[in-house]
């Protein structure tokens, strides 16, 4: 194992750690993860969907998802809140006729009060005050988020200790909160699943990506931990963490 070779592949890793949009394309073959979660995030927003309904995408990334689902786009709106992706946003939605609009803050959603049947959100901020605020009578909320234990066991292989950064995050806490909110919660689950990764490049790439789950985590920084990781992947072809994921589905 020539360690200053890792580190100068692995510093590449870091250097190019950058997404438009939601795109891990990068890291494709070289990692695997939500492949087994007990529901179908796609299949159900299609199940509630209907051609006449009027739609928002809260934190939509770069409006992959949005655009897959083919809904006429006069009847479709968006938020998004990271520069980058705005930028994209803008260029890729407004030009179709997708009603988009800069949001960061889930508590000041920027429509009016009623404007959506539907309201989608897989792995964005929301508020369970302001979506009621926002839906119909009778509409329906669909998100699919990222629990406070996700990919915990690997942040404490290269940052042993670090706090979790969204411990309210779960099932049981959010649920309450819809209910408190006046909703009628339809659907409600929670699941712990594996992530694996091949290369410790690819790890290294996801750790920049997903800085708020590995704060000030470098190569330079962890590279004793890396090499841990390296020494993983050579005895057993992959190292491995779990993603804690959450499902809700809720009426007004």
């Amino acid at each position: 194992m020539d360690k200053e070779y890792l580190r100068k592949i692995w510093k590449q890793e870091e250097e190019s750690a950058h997404i438009h949009g939601w795109d891990f394309s990068h890291i494709n073959e070289r990692y695997e993860e939500e492949k087994d979660l007990p529901w179908d995030y796609e299949r159900l927003v299609r199940q509630y969907l209907k051609c006449d309904m009027d739609i928002m995408d809260y934190d939509t990334g770069g409006g992959e998802f949005l655009l897959s689902l083919h809904h006429p786009y006069n009847k479709t709106s968006a938020t998004e809140g990271y520069p980058p992706n705005i930028r994209l946003c803008r260029d890729k939605l407004l030009s179709l006729g997708i009603h988009f609009k800069e949001c960061d803050d889930p508590s000041k959603v920027p429509f009016e009060d009623r404007a959506f049947d539907l309201i989608i959100n897989r792995h964005g901020s929301f508020d369970a005050g302001e979506l009621y605020r926002l839906l119909r009578h009778d509409g329906i909320f669909i998100t699919e988020q990222v629990g406070g234990d996700n990919d915990r066991d690997l942040v404490e292989m290269v940052l042993p200790g670090t706090e979790k950064p969204f411990p309210h995050l779960n099932l049981e806490e959010q649920r309450k909160n819809f209910e408190k909110a006046g909703f009628r919660i339809l659907k409600a689950e929670e699941a712990y699943r594996p992530i694996t990764f091949y290369d410790v490049g690819a790890f290294v790439w996801f750790a920049h990506v997903i800085e708020w789950e590995f704060p000030g985590f470098s190569v330079d920084g962890c590279f004793e931990q890396l090499l841990n990781m390296q020494e993983m992947i050579e005895r057993d072809g992959k190292v491995g963490g779990t993603i804690h994921r959450y499902l809700i589905i809720a009426g007004k």
